[in-house]
């Protein structure tokens, strides 16, 4: 299945984790239960330091942005599954990182909620918040279109099935494993 996700970048650097993703006063809410799935969105980045704009605007369960762009070691923490869950709950389809903290990887394709794209080269640096891109899941590359920039990323290899499936359980259940 050819996958282009288009969208507004948001931009983060290095470090960026678990608590900052998701603050542990927000851990109570169930992701299996619709209406704490969607609050649970409205707290995505909320932990962020001072001068990040809101990820999710004030009163809104969802963000206007689509892919997030992290330097190193992005989801590094604890190993709560509300990371990804919340990020994905927001509406996020893919975070294009540096680096990853391999727990948040896992729970990324686990969940089935957003795509872990490895960075060929540190984006975060040159890409701005707001800017609107284009990730190629099929061609692994990222499009910057209003500067007419292609970069290639890494590809996800057997990882992206599991993530359209909707997560590992899905993905057992529509290959057959269980």
């Amino acid at each position: 299945m050819a996958e282009i996700i288009k969208g507004k970048a948001y931009v983060v650097g290095d470090n960026i984790d678990t608590d900052q993703i998701i603050p542990a006063q927000y851990l109570n809410l169930v992701p299996t239960i619709r209406e704490e799935y969607d609050k649970l969105g409205s707290y995505a980045l909320s932990g962020l330091p001072e001068g990040y704009p809101h990820f999710v605007p004030p009163g809104q369960t969802k963000t206007p942005y689509k892919v997030i762009f992290a330097g190193r070691n992005f989801g590094c923490g604890s190993s709560r599954e509300h990371a990804p869950v919340c990020l994905g709950a927001a509406g996020a389809r893919a975070v294009v990182a540096e680096s990853f903290a391999r727990i948040f990887f896992r729970n990324c394709i686990a969940t089935g909620e957003l795509y872990p794209i490895d960075a060929t080269e540190r984006l975060c640096e040159m890409i701005k918040t707001g800017e609107d891109v284009e990730l190629d899941l099929e061609q692994n590359t990222l499009r910057i279109p209003a500067r007419n920039i292609t970069i290639e990323t890494q590809p996800l290899g057997d990882a992206r099935q599991v993530i359209e499936h909707g997560g590992l359980f899905n993905h057992a259940r529509k290959t057959g494993m269980i």
